[in-house]
């Protein structure tokens, strides 16, 4: 076994060509292995195997700089950088984290999981070098794949990279464009040639030449410009690149090592912003992934030999419940249409596309236009329903400001896995979402305790004419004793009554406070419970009247503290609230369950705090 002894790139370096490929079938069964019980992004790491060898193999890791866009084809990287004999605990509690991470290793650069800004970052690292004088000559490289390129903050860092026309390596990783004509053996001949050193040495020569000896407006200087860009408009796919500053090399195939590592080491040597594009195959080595990469992009555990889910659902998800009613909503209104960016299947939208694929819309990797363009069908009469992740609505927080709120316009945004996610870790728990939405002027908020109550909320906001979010988490819906009530705008549920102290709780908590209020009752203790249903905004005439002779008020919320629910109560009665919820952190990966165990924000943790303010007085 290859990568048993693989500690170091330095370990990378001493094999041979002849045994990388044999390494790189090592890599996908560890990989395949492991993802299967742990779950993970799999058919992106599958795919990107050999060209993260291949740059390892290059580049002097970490004095070279390596970015990854999103990181979910990291995988591979954390194997060959050390990490090998800790990813049996791939986003675990305490164990390695599904995306690179800056804590967890220095060939971590950055700790990334969000899309389209590793030309941005990469960009930053080549002038931060070249502006310290004991900066050295270390190399830098963004690795891209063609989701991030329909986000914008791409091509602004394309565009100025190119103006700049620093040294930077920009790989893109594509799997989905159709470049068949640009693959074969003269393809192959072309893209050997112009890496060649002795081929750039004569180009940088040549253009020398040019500059200095043929003048401006010579015709020969024309015809030779054209006969150049038509020589690229037939052989390379590469021209708009090059529009923007870039030497282009490509596209290369990204599972031929051999041909691979002699191509990136020529490139890595030429100077200027260059970028070097491979095709590679989403969940390569392994055929469940290859033929259904789209759900192995990320997945539960799953059987190994089947590929089919090992977890089972007895209920349905809070996602599984939006879809279902989004549907049934839309056949009775055609005015309702649906948006997202890049995340039909794992926004629940994939039902409605199949069904009004004319009223559905995925924008690609571009939230910001996604809630613009959501502006711009609501001004035009339609009844926008935009279903994003709370981590990924954070994207657009100015256009929700500036081309819906302003705009009074009635946008619907379902805010899925709000709250703790779970395994993604960091980049991707969605726990602020209350804080940077309660105080944008015109916006409704709500959040569900429940399956029926998101479908009342569901039709409710799409029947206000106004901008509506709904915050709703990850993870099935559960099992509530309390009866449907109709939903009213600014109208909290009074669920149980006590006299001993206050809880008001917050969509996916007033289970858990439910429960922890029936805890305290057998220990003689007895408290009021509020379905807030609303962050914004509040029943502040229910909360005053039941908080006015209470000395012990309590709010629970699944998001950080600072600017949150807890605080928007606490301002509205004008009175001092003990607030249970997340602390302002950014919370490392982990079961769901283990971590708001771990925060208190289980029955038993809420009845322990309570204890701890409304017991620790009555002592």
């Amino acid at each position: 076994m290859l990568l048993e002894n693989i500690n170091s790139p330095l370990d990378l370096k001493r094999l041979s060509l002849d045994q990388l490929p044999q390494l790189a079938s090592e890599v996908r069964g560890r990989m395949v292995e492991v993802v299967s019980k742990t779950g993970g992004h799999l058919a992106s790491s599958l795919g990107a195997v050999e060209l993260i060898i291949a740059l390892h193999y290059c580049l002097d890791t970490p004095r070279d700089k390596l970015v990854f866009d999103v990181g979910h084809q990291a995988y591979a990287h954390k194997m060959l950088t050390g990490r090998n004999k800790a990813f049996d605990k791939l986003r675990q509690c305490g164990g390695l984290s599904g995306f690179p991470c800056r804590e967890e290793s220095e060939y971590d650069i950055f700790t990334t999981g969000h899309s389209s800004n590793a030309i941005s970052i990469a960009l930053g690292l080549v002038c931060g070098r070249d502006c310290n004088s004991s900066g050295g000559k270390s190399k830098v490289v963004a690795v891209v794949g063609d989701g991030s390129l329909s986000g914008g903050l791409s091509f602004e860092g394309l565009n100025n990279a190119g103006h700049l026309k620093k040294d930077i390596l920009v790989i893109l990783n594509t799997n989905e464009l159709s470049i068949a004509p640009n693959v074969g053996a003269l393809s192959t001949y072309l893209n050997k040639l112009i890496s060649l050193p002795i081929y750039n040495r004569f180009r940088e020569q040549l253009e020398s030449f040019v500059k200095t000896r043929i003048p401006t407006q010579s015709r020969i200087l024309r015809l030779a410009n054209k006969f150049e860009e038509e020589l690229k408009g037939l052989f390379l796919p590469g021209i708009f690149f090059e529009e923007l500053g870039f030497r282009y090399f490509g596209p290369y195939d990204g599972h031929n090592l051999p041909k691979l590592i002699p191509a990136l080491r020529n490139i890595l040597n030429i100077k200027g912003p260059r970028i070097l594009h491979v095709v590679t195959k989403k969940g390569k080595g392994y055929f469940p992934a290859e033929n259904n990469p789209v759900r192995f992009h990320g997945t539960g555990p799953f059987d190994l030999k089947t590929g089919f889910a090992s977890v089972s659902k007895e209920r349905k998800s809070y996602t599984d419940v939006f879809s279902e009613k989004l549907v049934s909503l839309a056949r009775v209104d055609k005015k309702i249409l649906a948006i997202t960016a890049a995340m039909p299947e794992g926004t629940g939208l994939d039902k409605f596309a199949a069904l009004f694929p004319d009223r559905f819309f995925d924008v690609g990797i571009a939230e910001g236009h996604a809630v613009s363009f959501a502006g711009g069908l609501a001004r035009a009469g339609f009844k926008p329903v935009v279903a994003l992740y709370s981590t990924f609505l954070q994207r657009a927080y100015d256009q929700i400001i500036e081309d819906v709120a302003l705009q009074r316009a009635p946008v619907v945004f379902a805010v899925d896995r709000a709250g703790i996610v779970g395994e993604d870790g960091m980049t991707h728990q969605g726990i602020f979402d209350i804080s940077f939405l309660r105080n944008i002027p015109n916006l409704v908020f709500m959040a569900p305790k429940d399956d029926e109550e998101l479908e009342s909320m569901l039709e409710f906001a799409l029947g206000l004419n106004k901008p509506v979010a709904i915050r709703y988490p990850r993870g099935v819906c559960p099992v509530l004793s309390q009866p449907v009530v109709r939903v009213e705008l600014a109208k909290a549920q009074l669920l149980k009554e006590g006299k001993d102290f206050i809880v008001i709780a917050l969509g996916s908590m007033v289970g858990p406070a439910e429960e922890a209020l029936d805890l305290l009752k057998k220990e003689g203790v007895s408290g009021t419970l509020i379905n807030a249903r609303f962050v914004k905004p509040l029943d502040i005439q229910l909360l005053k009247n039941l908080c006015l002779d209470k000395e012990y008020i309590f709010t629970v919320e699944e998001g950080v503290l600072d600017g949150g629910f807890g605080s928007a109560v606490s301002e509205a009665i004008n009175k001092p609230v003990t607030r249970i919820g997340l602390p302002c952190e950014f919370i490392p990966q982990g079961r769901r369950s283990a971590i708001l165990e771990k925060y208190g924000l289980t029955a038993q943790g809420i009845a322990k705090r309570i204890k701890s303010v409304y017991g620790k007085d009555q002592d």
